[in-house]
């Protein structure tokens, strides 16, 4: 692909997907108008490739808002847990941004589990869950932890037992799922799933300068998305409105957890990790899916100069990268843009 001079800073992407995205929006969009041939502008390709799309559509079915209501509270229900002491909100705290603001989980009799807990928003477009993408829906994903030893550590007929034992629940599965109306190991899923689809994350002052406005954004914050898009190279995995390819990488982190690796789906042996949403990352902390690096400084210190070489590393990521002290303080203010400035969006 040949590029116009005001594209060339983007040469070393354009095989990438984000890119050839947003360079077929542009050439359809120049196409139709009569005798123009101008290039688009370089804010007008990454305006294309990160703007957000319309907020999930909403299932259709009159019961889906009594579905959902359901999935809220069952999803902060103890008696989902083994112990009726834990639920699905003691580890994805809607105060710390879905998290526990630990760097790994916290399971039954507060072991540390493996790996990190990650955030719910936007999970609505997703396709592959676990840092290890072995759920491939939602639905599947809530069974895991419910019936993992090591976590809430219950079992349907428990929790089943205990939802019918409520009139007001039975109610509510009937109102929830008409014409079935049973409290189930499907309904229950079916509801968690239908409010975890409802997380979507607000749009920041990233989104405004994606809809057009100049001023959104500082100098310095301005400087850092060029990085971004850029010399860094981040935008390679982090593309899209949700910053992620919802795909697998190996980005050089120390560690032995198989990932990817061991689960159907993944290469035996290779170490990969599905790529988190950006969204809201400033109250998410600590990062990775080991947790292992605790501020977004130190993420944009393993990416300059911090990375394990080896054969499996990702080609997505940029090797050899350096960074000054004032790229590396101008990338982390960019990044801070894609969080809400009050705080985790769903705090009840």
């Amino acid at each position: 692909m040949v590029l116009p001079p005001k594209w060339k800073c983007l040469e070393d992407h354009v095989r990438r997907p984000w890119l050839i995205v947003g360079f077929s929006f542009l050439a359809s969009a120049g196409a139709g108008a009569a005798g123009d041939a101008t290039p688009p502008s370089r804010d007008a390709v990454w305006r294309a490739i990160f703007a957000r799309p319309l907020e999930a559509s909403a299932p259709s079915d009159p019961a889906a808002p009594e579905r959902i209501a359901l999935g809220h509270d069952l999803f902060r229900d103890t008696r989902l847990s083994g112990d009726g002491v834990r639920s699905c909100a003691t580890c994805h705290d809607p105060a710390k941004g879905y998290t526990n603001g630990k760097p790994k989980g916290e399971g039954l009799g507060g072991i540390t589990l493996a790996r990190n807990v990650p955030a719910i928003y936007n999970l609505a477009w997703g396709k592959q869950f676990f840092w290890d993408g072995r759920a491939p829906s939602l639905e599947a994903q809530a069974r895991f932890p419910l019936l993992a030893p090591d976590e809430l550590a219950s079992d349907f007929a428990l929790m089943i037992a205990r939802l019918a034992s409520d009139p007001l629940m039975r109610e509510r599965f009937l109102r929830a799922f008409p014409g079935e109306g049973e409290i189930s190991e499907r309904t229950i899923l079916a509801s968690i799933a239908a409010y975890e689809r409802t997380l979507v994350s607000p749009p920041t002052r990233f989104d405004r300068w994606v809809a057009g406005d100049d001023q959104a954004l500082t100098e310095e914050e301005s400087a850092g998305f060029d990085l971004f898009v850029g010399k860094a190279g981040c935008v390679a995995c982090h593309g899209g409105w949700r910053f992620t390819d919802d795909a697998f990488h190996d980005i050089g982190l120390k560690g032995t957890d198989p990932g990817r690796g061991a689960v159907e789906g993944g290469v035996p042996g290779l170490a990969q990790f599905k790529t988190p949403s950006l969204r809201e990352l400033a109250y998410t902390a600590p990062y990775m899916h080991d947790g292992s690096l605790p501020t977004l400084r130190a993420v944009v210190d393993h990416y300059a100069g911090g990375l394990v070489p080896r054969p499996s590393l990702d080609p997505n990521v940029v090797r050899d990268l350096t960074l000054t002290e004032s790229e590396k303080t101008a990338l982390i203010s960019f990044l801070r843009t894609l969080s809400t400035d009050a705080g985790p969006p769903h705090r009840d």
